[in-house]
């Protein structure tokens, strides 16, 4: 007879077993089965940051205008005299590989509710998608659920999806990244916070019910995904509801404006447990709850079920005494469930009763306090080598064909598809919408003031080098924003990542976080606050490293965004910034060749920052009419899709004096910090006289007009027309 190994207890709530002895020395006891759970999720990877913690630090997090930094739900920042942004990027993507609709649903109205907790109308919504081939049956699946989840949400709440990006790699075929960042408005006077106050002030539910749904999300979303992960954690997946988000956004502001809230939090990963935690951690206070008086639409729930359920559109606040029924008449006007259920103590203990029984006691900064690891950080000898590999010896396609292989690339190719499922006119504030570099919102409460936003990364880049990869995110979101003429002023990041116990992600984590860090610091620009996912692998690998950068930006006038496509015949066609390119990690190299390897450029950031200062100048001047961030595919693809944009085509010369004598890499070889820009030929001479002020290289290319991209090169001429540039950019997938 086959004996039957008992699982320890702290393990099948995920802890280690010097976590549980910690644990045990904490409480001077060991916890009961509720209060073991409890630490089991919050002591999570996706909850407590075990292995991120100490690398995040390095981050610079104040700025001018940083009303809030990391700690709080999202971070703030100043747009206007008296008006603030919050801004927030989260990841939801183990839940999107098991439930793509819901996942990406959920993700989007946790988000919503993350922005909202800090005061602020969300106004924006942007996304960064990561999938396998798109000939891949499953990729497909999953691309076209987590598409349909976000347009659902995002639409049926009324937040416009404004912007975003989607990129293919084969190592996201099992494990898709979908990160979901959001932006809200709020008066610069009255932000608020999450940290409990005042003994004796009440402890408010509001929102939906709560059921079972989403149970274990938080210690799921920390592991591993396996073959067997599409049924057996599908009930670690939440249920979102976008009509009660839509609901509990506008009771929520309603109630914050009776004056009476004092702090609030959504009940995100780990439910109940981490917003009473957190909260009453960051007050150093306490907490009592009376779990019977939870809202529930199951019955027989158990107090840990209660506790640790991620049902969707809930929000915990701590209400004044005696000012309760404020707060509640305004939830229940909307519609939804509203009640008292515990009260803030003096004393630092969470305590949690079920009807007559105490079945949680403890102090709340143990569930907050998780302990952290650093592993060693260790390069792979195969990465080096794919790094130093030689890639002069390519062979050389036609230059219009790879061209035009290029634009039909799955990470090329125009994403209209998927962006027109979106909604990004309501609220009325969208002035560039999807497709450019970076989406512009007015300001209707500072007209003409405005803000632009971007979201940008490239994981083949950080797998290469994680250093240049996390700086090059920043470079590219800092840059995108400028190209429509809004001065970067803060950013949020997402970092996705493998197993953190392999030195191998210790080092790719490390690398990213310090390419972010220096390239944040050098820019002036903060990061106020953001996401990390780890254990982004299944038995197929590690997805490659990839943080995320979402940039917010200020104009100080809507009316002089730029465009993205070339605007009138006879304008100048230059290329300003950096000279530096390689085809390492490039498209090109992938595309054409089948490569994922090369040195990709490390990018100049003091350069960088006198690029940003000379194009916000440029707009704000009307010194130039298009402006376009060169990246995947470099030079060639940037003219094309400018080509594409103003529906005109242009002729230009790459001098063998400037761009050397090798076509493929003055043609599709990439680097940071370029520009190509369109500019009034009776403005060229004062643009070019800002550049040479501030140090910034300017390359002369031809001009618009004609039917067609007309390039003449070393030792070739290409000659595309612009109806067939476009067929091929449409070419979707």
């Amino acid at each position: 007879m086959t004996a039957v190994t008992q699982i320890p207890e702290w393990e099948a709530a995920g802890l280690r077993r010097e976590e549980y002895e910690r644990v045990c020395a904490l409480l001077g006891r060991r916890p009961n089965p509720t209060e073991l759970r409890m630490f089991g999720v919050m002591w999570s990877e996706h909850c407590a940051y075990k292995h991120s913690r100490p690398y995040l630090k390095r981050l610079p997090t104040a700025g001018p205008g940083v009303l809030r930094g990391p700690g709080e739900n999202a971070g703030v920042v100043e747009v206007a005299p008296g008006l603030a942004a919050a801004l927030k990027v989260e990841s939801h993507n183990h839940p999107s590989a098991v439930d793509p609709f819901h996942g990406a649903a959920t993700g989007v109205g946790g988000i919503l509710r993350d922005v909202l907790s800090m005061g602020a109308r969300p106004v924006a919504l942007l996304d960064s998608l990561r999938f396998g081939p798109p000939e891949d049956p499953q990729s497909r699946r999953l691309r076209e659920g987590v598409v349909a989840g976000i347009s659902h949400y995002g639409n049926s709440v009324g937040v416009p999806v404004v912007g975003g990006e989607v990129l293919y790699e084969d190592c996201y075929r099992a494990n898709p990244l979908v990160n979901v960042a959001c932006v809200g408005l709020l008066p610069s006077s009255r932000v608020f916070g999450s940290a409990a106050a005042g003994p004796g002030n009440s402890v408010v539910y509001a929102g939906a019910r709560t059921g079972r749904d989403g149970i274990g999300g938080a210690a799921f979303a920390s592991e591993q995904l396996e073959e067997t992960s599409a049924e057996s954690d599908r009930g670690a997946v939440q249920i979102g509801d976008p009509f009660a988000g839509k609901l509990l956004i506008e009771a929520t502001l309603e109630a914050l404006q009776t004056g009476a809230v004092v702090a609030l939090q959504d009940m995100g990963a780990a439910g109940i447990t981490c917003a009473a935690a957190e909260m009453s951690a960051r007050g150093r206070t306490g907490m009592v709850l009376y779990l019977d008086r939870v809202p529930r639409r199951e019955r027989g729930m158990t107090p840990a079920e209660v506790l640790l359920s991620e049902s969707q559109e809930r929000m915990l606040l701590v209400v004044q005494r005696g000012r309760e029924e404020e707060v509640l008449r305004a939830y229940r006007r909307w519609g939804l469930h509203a009640e008292v259920v515990g009260q803030v103590t003096a004393e630092p203990v969470l305590r949690a009763y079920d009807g007559d029984a105490l079945v949680v006691e403890l102090p709340p900064s143990a569930l907050t306090d998780a302990p952290t690891y650093r592993v060693p950080e260790q390069e792979p000898q195969a990465r080096r080598a794919l790094r130093d590999a030689d890639l002069s010896g390519l062979p050389k396609p036609d230059p219009a064909q790879a061209l035009l292989s290029l634009l039909r690339s799955p990470s090329v190719v125009s994403k209209r598809p998927i962006y027109t499922q979106y909604d990004h006119m309501v609220q009325l504030r969208t002035v560039v919408p999807p497709g450019a570099d970076a989406a512009v919102l007015r300001l209707l409460e500072a007209p003409p003031r405005g803000i632009a936003l971007s979201v940008d990364g490239n994981g083949r880049i950080s797998y290469l080098d994680p250093w240049a990869g996390g700086a090059a995110a920043v470079c590219e979101a800092t840059l995108n924003v400028a190209c429509v003429g809004a001065r970067p002023v803060a950013v949020t990041d997402g970092l996705n990542l493998g197993n953190p116990e392999r030195p191998e992600v210790a080092w790719e984590l490390a690398g990213v976080v310090d390419g972010i860090a220096d390239a944040c610091r050098a820019l002036g620009v903060p990061v106020v606050g953001g996401n990390v996912s780890l254990y982004n692998e299944s038995e197929h690998g590690a997805v490659y490293p990839t943080p995320v950068v979402a940039c917010l930006g200020v104009m100080e006038d809507v009316t002089r965004a730029l465009s993205t496509g070339f605007g009138a015949a006879g304008d100048v066609v230059a290329l300003v910034g950096s000279d530096r390119v390689s085809l390492g990690g490039s498209e090109y190299l992938r595309t054409l060749h089948g490569k994922v390897a090369g040195a990709p450029v490390r990018p100049d950031l003091g350069l960088h920052r006198r690029l940003l200062d000379v194009l916000v100048r440029a707009a704000e001047e009307g010194l130039v009419r298009s402006a376009h961030d060169l990246s995947e595919g470099g030079l060639a693809v940037a003219l094309a899709e400018a080509c594409v944009a103003g529906g005109i085509g242009a002729r230009c010369t790459l001098s063998p004096e400037l761009f050397g004598i090798q076509t493929d890499l003055s043609l599709f070889g990439e680097g940071p910090s370029r520009v190509l820009v369109s500019v009034p030929p009776e403005r060229y001479e004062a643009f070019a006289a800002l550049c040479a002020r501030a140090g910034v290289p300017l390359r002369l290319l031809g001009y618009v007009g004609g039917d067609q991209l007309h390039l003449r090169l070393p030792d070739a001429e290409v000659a595309v027309p612009v109806v067939e540039l476009r067929s091929a950019w449409e070419a979707y997938r």
